[in-house]
């Protein structure tokens, strides 16, 4: 019988797992592996949910003069991964559609607005210290006036740097991810803690992008100095973030030792954790089928 344990699998590392995972913060100290141990809980949950139905297939074969018994038990495997195939399809073009047409939108108006000499650098002239990047096919880096004002010449770098990391590692594409699957998960369930989570890696990976660049120095400074800054537009990733954020985001510019462990080995087994995480699903579906050819 698989049905039951995929569908309790789906709900674990849909609920109680990312809960359980969001305290262990010395993950942060190796922001990529943690990123990919986040992607494989929510694909884990994902093709658990969606697998419990075609689970259901060997055994209502196998059971067919006793099915009026097990009649429940398959209608809730239908029903979770129907439900949940549902609600991704509707996130998922919700979320895409919404994402890009505010993005066009703000695309257009800062190539009126604003004042540019680079094909994808715009300058708004504000006060406010501001920086962020509209990602996509006609991608935009967008500063304020007050930015280029405020920051010395290497913190100015560290920022353009960090917005272009963004950019280039197509960071927006598992922000999206993420937020599909965080809205398709019911709310009851969904974590805005682990949405948090994968905010502040994705921060620090484009921090550690302008940290080879510029130097940890000038982007402790321009975090400090983007801390607190202007109200950057929705579908875009901005360069400033809360005082808190900020703290956080300084304290791993430079990567440490995880749980007494070299990063590198903290990683590998981060990796293999995640790997192990997408497996299960797949091997207790394998295993309803297995059993079912071998009988």
């Amino acid at each position: 019988m698989y049905i039951l344990p995929l569908a309790l699998l789906a709900v674990a590392l849909a609920w109680p797992v990312p809960r359980l995972m969001a305290g262990f913060t010395s993950f942060r100290g190796a922001p990529r592996a943690a990123l990919v141990v986040w992607q494989s809980t929510a694909v884990a949950a994902v093709l658990a949910a969606l697998f419990t139905a075609p689970a259901a297939v060997p055994f209502i074969v196998r059971q067919q003069s006793r099915i009026a018994e097990y009649l429940g038990l398959v209608a809730l495997a239908c029903v979770i991964s129907g439900l949940v195939l549902a609600r991704l399809l509707v996130a998922g073009h919700r979320v895409g559609r919404n994402l890009r047409i505010v993005r066009k939108r703000h695309r257009e108006l800062v190539d009126v607005l604003a004042a540019h000499d680079d094909p994808h650098l715009r300058v708004l002239e504000h006060a406010t210290p501001t920086a962020y990047c509209l990602p996509g096919m006609s991608r935009r880096v967008v500063l304020s006036q007050g930015t280029i004002d405020r920051l010395p010449q290497e913190e100015l770098d560290a920022v353009l740097a960090h917005e272009k990391a963004h950019l280039a590692a197509r960071h927006d594409l598992i922000l999206e991810f993420f937020t599909v699957v965080h809205e398709a998960v019911p709310p009851f369930v969904r974590s805005e803690t682990a949405l948090r989570e994968v905010h502040l890696l994705i921060e620090v990976l484009a921090d550690r992008a302008a940290v080879r660049d510029v130097g940890t120095m000038p982007t402790a400074r321009a975090i400090v100095g983007m801390a607190g800054g202007g109200h950057s537009p929705a579908g875009s990733m901005a360069m400033g973030s809360t005082p808190s954020a900020a703290k956080l985001r300084i304290g791993l510019l430079q990567p440490a030792r995880i749980w007494g462990m070299s990063v590198p080995l903290a990683s590998a087994l981060m990796y293999l954790f995640a790997a192990v995480l997408v497996a299960m699903p797949i091997t207790l579906l394998a295993m309803a089928f297995a059993g079912f050819l071998v009988t």
